[in-house]
């Protein structure tokens, strides 16, 4: 795809510099409730936010309230919301359905540490919806896929697993490799090097870790030689680099191979198991794992995991051979919020008309694109979306690592000014929610036109 014939690759570069050099200054005057929100939260809290990820120069947005498909920070600024709690609000934020569920359940109690009735519920839905029998709740995607693991190498008796150059799993020790590893570190693009993303990770921990390539079949069946690995672990379609897409037939040989050596397949679902569309990317990509790990949007803007699977390895939970535990999981307020967002808030004909208002928005922006000849392509998968900066579809993590951030990064602060609010990894995607109307989807396109008329004027 070629630039525009009157403007360079490099005048692009300049002039998103530009941009955002004003957009920088426009953020600070129109931000100083955050700005003084932040800097006393960061006297008793590390970087002045709860979780790394949330902390972005020159400081974050400050919210103080949500509902539906907006927020609005302390400033009393209002936005659209894109991020959606880093996918997590499929539903929206307090969808009626979900806020009545919990509401109700507040008059029965908030944690029994015992069971519930709703546990059943819960698991039937999820068994019905994603087609495993056996499911267990967790607080988070970081415990589903850390306990999915777990019970892969109690299955397999197996200590290795083998992860993809720029997956994202959650925050254990195993799963912090090479997550967006510096190119100096990462070795051979077709052999990546275990990289631990943090200190505090332990030697044996790394040497555990295997690294491939995505879209690479022949580096997982390298991988794979030596039949010692526990599980593959990979988001089907990889959502922490935008959005990168299984090639054709990437996923049925993933399939064969890890069959073959006796290593199970778990699929990270966490950030697709609602917003990919009914059953999740499992279903729509006609793949299935061993185990399948959920999160997120599930729980219509509450905390919780869960992970499922067949009876022959869950078994192992019930035999006592592997260990899940948790204080609050499965807690009846979350499982109902759980609940009302799989039978009500996001339905099977729901979760269609949300995914074809994203497939508009999608070819709104790409038609876009596509009149100013600039070096960008659009993403789609479900009911998420993102804009990356370069020609060509990004097929792994080092094609991801050569596109332009300059450019990124001005787009993102331009908008955030123009309340349009994207995460702030700037390599990331946005979310149409059920709360979306056509209005607040098209938004996105509105802004990134105006964008773009600037970019190449």
């Amino acid at each position: 795809m070629a630039t525009p014939q009157n403007v360079m690759p490099g005048d692009l570069v300049t002039a998103a510099k530009r941009i955002t050099e004003r957009e920088m200054a426009t953020y600070a005057e129109r931000t100083t409730g955050s700005q003084a929100a932040t800097e006393r939260a960061r006297k008793v809290m590390p970087a002045g936010v709860p979780s790394s990820f949330q902390a972005y120069d020159p400081w974050p947005v400050v919210v103080k309230h949500s509902s539906g498909s907006r927020m609005v920070d302390v400033d009393d600024n209002e936005y659209v919301d894109y991020d959606m709690g880093f996918g997590a609000l499929f539903a929206g934020h307090m969808h009626p359905a979900v806020r009545a569920a919990v509401q109700a359940q507040l008059d029965h109690g908030t944690l029994y540490v015992t069971p519930c009735e709703l546990n059943a519920e819960v698991g039937e839905l999820l068994a019905e919806r994603y087609g495993f029998p056996m499911w267990r709740p967790t607080n988070s995607g970081t415990e589903a896929t850390m306990d999915a693991i777990r019970l892969a190498r109690g299955v397999t008796g197996r200590e290795k697993i083998v992860k993809v150059e720029g997956g994202y799993h959650g925050h254990h020790d195993e799963v912090m490799i090479s997550n967006k590893p510096s190119l100096d570190e990462a070795g051979p693009a077709d052999a990546p090097h275990s990289v631990p993303q943090s200190a505090g990770i332990t030697a044996g921990t790394i040497a555990d870790v295997i690294v491939v390539p995505f879209n690479d079949a022949d580096a997982l069946e390298r991988a794979l030689a030596n039949d010692d690995v526990a599980c593959f672990i990979v988001e089907p379609v990889m959502q922490n680099i935008g959005i990168c897409l299984p090639q054709p037939g990437y996923l049925d040989a993933v399939r064969e191979i890890t069959e073959r050596h006796g290593t199970l397949l778990i699929f990270d679902e966490v950030k697709t198991g609602i917003t990919a569309g009914y059953g999740g990317a499992t279903n729509q990509l006609g793949v299935r794992p061993d185990l399948i790990c959920l999160a997120k949007s599930i729980g219509g803007g509450f905390p919780v995991g869960a992970f499922g699977g067949e009876a022959e390895y869950m078994d192992l939970i019930t035999s006592g051979k592997v260990l899940h535990l948790g204080t609050y999981n499965g807690n009846p307020l979350v499982m109902a919020a759980v609940k009302a967002t799989l039978t009500e808030a996001c339905p099977r004909p729901v979760v269609e008309e949300t995914v074809a208002r994203n497939h508009r928005l999608v070819e709104a922006c790409q038609a876009i694109i596509d009149r100013s000849g600039i070096p960008a392509h659009t993403v789609r998968f479900g009911a998420k979306g993102c804009i990356t900066w370069a020609p060509r579809p990004i097929e792994n993590y080092r094609d991801y690592k050569a596109t332009d951030f300059d450019l990124a990064f001005a787009q993102w602060i331009h908008g955030i000014n123009r309340g349009v609010l994207l995460p702030p990894g700037l390599d990331e995607q946005w979310l149409i929610s059920v709360m979306h109307d056509d209005v607040d989807a098209m938004r996105y396109a509105d802004v990134f036109a105006e964008f773009v008329d600037e970019l190449t004027a």
